[in-house]
């Protein structure tokens, strides 16, 4: 079983991971239409470019936008999930060596008891979270199970992952279950709103393209809008 989830699902999931991503964002990109959005994408380029940094870099640091700092302990949890989510998985020790037995290459790899610190930050960031959907009447209105869902899936391969790194008893199921959610997740990512992995950084440089264009920069510059 090892070596099946370790050798082809582990590449399954990262080809439907990779090319999936792709697709995303070839759609996303393909979809923008300046005639629809009336923004100039293609002509004003330095405006644009501009817009697009400045969203895509207040947006990426904590409470460097309003929204941000409407909701500070909302942006807090997000922040240090979101960090655990995306630097545990890359520079865990156990998954370097991982690679570098299957593919031969490694990365630099946190400190163990960095990395299970991180672990124990994710999933207590989920389990607020989940406590804020619930709690919130304005958030539980827009929740659904699928929300609840994916939620599971993000933090499913840090709990099996803590589980099998401490030792439980049935070791071996664990680490296994740890591989497979952690698969789900990769695949899960172009497939599901997880996909903002990516979309974020996209949807953030056409909202910043907007206002650096049309609302920003090149006001009063003779524009028809």
């Amino acid at each position: 079983m090892y070596e099946f989830v370790t050798g082809p699902l582990a590449w399954l999931s990262f080809a439907i991971f990779f090319i999936g991503l792709i697709v995303r964002i070839g759609l996303y990109i393909r979809g923008l239409d300046w005639r629809l959005d009336r923004v100039t994408y293609g002509e004003n380029v330095s405006y644009g470019i501009k817009g697009a940094l400045r969203s895509i870099l207040f947006w990426l640091f904590p409470y460097g936008t309003h929204s941000w700092r409407n909701n500070p302990w909302f942006t807090l949890w997000v922040f240090v999930m979101h960090i655990g989510l995306l630097l545990t998985p890359v520079f865990l020790l156990g998954h370097n060596i991982l690679l570098k037995e299957r593919w031969g290459i490694s990365l630099w790899a946190l400190p163990e008891s960095v990395a299970d610190g991180f672990t124990v930050i994710v999933i207590l960031a989920v389990i607020f979270l989940v406590l804020r959907r619930i709690a919130l009447p304005e958030v539980r209105l827009i929740t659904t199970a699928y929300d609840y869902l994916l939620l599971l899936i993000a933090v499913a391969p840090f709990i099996t992952g803590f589980l099998a790194y401490h030792r439980t008893p049935d070791y071996y199921f664990w680490l296994i279950a740890h591989i497979i959610c952690g698969e789900i997740f990769l695949m899960a990512i172009p497939l599901t709103k997880l996909s903002h992995f990516i979309l974020f950084f996209l949807s953030r440089a056409q909202l910043g393209m907007d206002y650096g264009i049309k609302r920003g920069g090149m006001k009063g510059k003779g524009l028809a809008w």
